[in-house]
């Protein structure tokens, strides 16, 4: 799906407070609500956005160890990598999960109470799984970023 400069100044905006009202991000596009109601509707049903979510602290909700793991997959089959990934999916410790290339086919983010919870996952979701190789875990000491703000490309006009 195509979207203009006007569409691209609405996924900046709503990338920033998706709970604006269609009137406000209207007046900081110049645009009707209406009309701005019309763009915001197209481009979630164009598929440009995904999602309108909350971003809720794993701390606050009593969460607050925080993990990357790098998983490798004994063999690299795609019935191994879809099993592996409907495991990652129905998981609730895993809050995102990435097949990649490099070292390792997968990277998660994960969260836990303590880190006995933790360890008690490890053992039921990587150590009972005879497809997994190995995984390698990274303790978040400071999340300094955190999102799903994408750099929007303005089009050039045609």
């Amino acid at each position: 799906m195509r979207y203009d400069r006007i569409d691209a100044r609405i996924l900046e905006i709503i990338q920033k407070n998706n709970r604006l009202t269609s009137e406000a991000i209207g007046e900081m596009v110049g645009l009707s609500a209406t009309a701005c109601q019309r763009r915001v509707k197209r481009l979630r049903s164009g598929g440009i956005v995904e999602a309108d979510i909350s971003i809720v602290s794993a701390k606050a909700v009593g969460r607050p160890i925080q993990m990357l793991v790098l998983v490798s997959l004994e063999r690299e089959r795609s019935d191994i990598i879809d099993k592996f990934k409907k495991a990652i999916k129905s998981s609730n410790e895993v809050v995102s999960g990435f097949y990649v290339t490099g070292d390792a086919d997968f990277i998660l983010y994960i969260t836990a109470r303590t880190m006995e919870d933790y360890e008690q996952f490890t053992r039921r979701f990587f150590y009972e799984n005879l497809d997994i190789k190995s995984f390698k875990t990274m303790v978040v000491m400071d999340r300094v970023k955190v999102g799903f703000t994408v750099p929007i490309e303005v089009p050039s006009e045609d």
